[in-house]
């Protein structure tokens, strides 16, 4: 059975066995399984008419999404499970990331360990495209001031801005340093720096969408998402100069103005950060969605 490493031209095939079922986490998307092809090897194989995805790197092997297809086998993940033991001499780091809720029952009645790993947070999108009434009054003046004192262009993102982000990325993650000495949360931010990179570079082949603001001709701000489903649209990054006040939710609640089409925004996980947490609820989410791995008891 031949693993086939990751590319582009996968992306119809992936979008067609993900599609299969509804999704609610950010992860089922192809555009945020690519971005981490610069960390990761990325491999995919379909048994018996399902996908399955293995990320690989000098830790070990892992399935980074459960496998997809109309109906998934047991010996599916047997033969999953089998691929990732050949890579793993300990076979503790074979596991399949990102179960959704839904899918707990089945693989516990196979004899699978499901262990909640985070949640998602889903919000309603015509709360944040108004940020009325008390509960968004923080985020209402902060929007109100940066429109008071700033002179600014609202633009959809172009390949020519790609430096330009790049730069403020560094610059945002410069200033976040500084303020921790998490070395763990430190090494969180060279990964979203790498993934950026592979993202700006295939953008146009990613089916993303992306704004920016620019305050005296520089970029000063960035976002980017894509669609999750009908109904959800997915926020994957959202960066700004954080010496602006009110520049964030600025073009935060821009683009969630302009995503018309959808009812939810995912604004993805908190990565475990406190202060991130603190956050992803002062937007409160209608609902967090909860992320599981599977993993075998016996192993």
């Amino acid at each position: 059975m031949r693993l086939r490493r990751l590319s582009l031209r996968d992306r119809r095939l992936f979008d067609r066995f993900l599609r299969l079922s509804p999704h609610e986490l950010s992860v089922y998307a192809f555009a945020n399984i690519y971005i981490w092809k610069n960390l990761f090897d990325i491999y995919w194989v379909v048994i018996e008419d399902s996908l399955c995805v293995f990320f690989k790197d000098s830790i070990g092997c892992f399935l980074y999404i459960p496998p997809q297809g109309g109906r998934i086998e047991a010996g599916v993940i047997e033969q999953a499970f089998g691929i990732m033991d050949r890579f793993n001499s300990n076979k503790q780091i074979s596991r399949i990331e990102n179960l959704e809720a839904d899918k707990l029952a089945f693989y516990q009645a196979l004899g699978y360990e499901c262990i909640y790993k985070s949640s998602d947070y889903l919000c309603r999108r015509i709360d944040l495209a108004r940020l009325r009434g008390n509960r968004f009054k923080s985020q209402r003046a902060c929007f109100n001031y940066f429109l008071k004192h700033y002179h600014y262009a609202y633009l959809p993102f172009s390949l020519r801005y790609k430096d330009e982000c790049l730069r403020l990325y560094d610059l945002w993650a410069r200033e976040r340093k500084h303020k921790t000495q998490d070395t763990v949360y430190q090494g969180m931010l060279g990964d979203s720096r790498s993934c950026l990179e592979v993202l700006l570079h295939d953008y146009q082949d990613l089916g993303l969408m992306g704004r920016v603001v620019k305050i005296d001709k520089e970029v000063k701000a960035f976002t980017f998402g894509f669609r999750l489903n009908q109904d959800t649209f997915c926020i994957l990054y959202e960066i700004a100069d954080i010496t602006l006040k009110g520049l964030a939710q600025y073009i935060f609640q821009k683009f969630c103005s302009d995503l018309r089409g959808y009812k939810y925004i995912n604004i993805m996980d908190d990565l475990g950060l406190e202060n991130l947490k603190k956050v992803k609820f002062s937007y409160h989410p209608i609902r967090l969605i909860p992320n599981y791995i599977i993993k075998r008891r016996n192993a």
